[in-house]
């Protein structure tokens, strides 16, 4: 599994050094952004789920085959990556409407980042998160509870039920990448090392803390002009903050152009 995210942050890293950051969904259909949505979830939740995942294997498979094991991994896998998936559908429905808005109306973009900061700080903070987190510190006794799941698409299911804890767990971070940018692969690597860290380091619990008042902090600076080229780039264009615009003489442009 490591193996695998390390293969999908090469692809979306180049993938992102083609498209650049870009507000909305940079004109990508639906099935292309969620074929490079899939990849980014790969690279970013692998490195932090693959633990969960070999619990699992062995500790259910152990008197089976390593192919049988690897099956059933594969299984839990697909299951987890469903999920991430319909989030993937919630996510190109934000940034399509978020890129219409501050396209339309340019000086929506900082209230558009600050809300996006404010809601993953409240995330962070709220009882949602520590219940999710928990489980996904020390998923053992839930997945003594799927050992007792009947044997059809067992595995499956374990992965769609690990994946909902996640997904409650992550979201927050997850709705980040619409002011930082879908294709900003600083911002994926900060956010992937924050989940990582939060999953697997024994100070993870007080790092979600600290990292939801951070957050909170940052909504506030997404209203300060300097800083809205650093906090903002996925809702800005070719480099310009989304901010409000001057009014221009037309005759001045007419004057320019001859």
């Amino acid at each position: 599994m490591v193996a695998v995210a390390a293969l999908a942050w090469t692809l979306t890293a180049a993938q992102a050094r083609d498209m650049g950051v870009e507000p909305g969904t940079m004109g990508m259909a639906m099935p292309l952004f969620l074929a490079l949505w899939l990849a980014m979830m790969v690279a970013m939740m692998f490195p932090s789920v693959a633990p969960v995942a070999l619990t699992w294997a062995r500790g259910i498979a152990r008197r089976s085959t390593g192919a049988v094991r690897a099956g059933r991994t594969a299984a839990f896998v697909c299951g987890y990556l469903l999920v991430w998936t319909a989030f993937g559908l919630v996510a190109y429905g934000l940034l399509a409407l978020t890129g219409d808005l501050v396209h339309d109306h340019p000086d929506a973009g900082p209230w558009i980042g600050a809300g996006a900061f404010a809601l993953a700080g409240l995330q962070q903070l709220g009882p949602l998160k520590n219940i999710c987190l928990r489980h996904c510190r020390s998923p053992m006794l839930q997945l003594m509870r799927y050992a007792h799941y009947r044997p059809l698409a067992r595995d499956l299911r374990v992965g769609l039920h690990h994946g909902l804890y996640c997904l409650g767990c992550c979201w927050g971070l997850m709705i980040l990448l619409v002011p930082l940018g879908v294709m900003n692969v600083a911002a994926m690597a900060a956010v992937a090392a924050v989940i990582f860290l939060e999953k697997l380091w024994r100070h993870g619990p007080a790092l979600s803390r600290v990292a939801g008042v951070a957050f909170l902090v940052l909504a506030g600076l997404c209203l300060v002009e300097p800083l809205q080229d650093w906090l903002l780039p996925g809702l800005t264009t070719d480099g310009t903050p989304m901010g409000p615009m001057e009014d221009t003489d037309p005759m001045d442009d007419m004057r320019a152009a001859a």
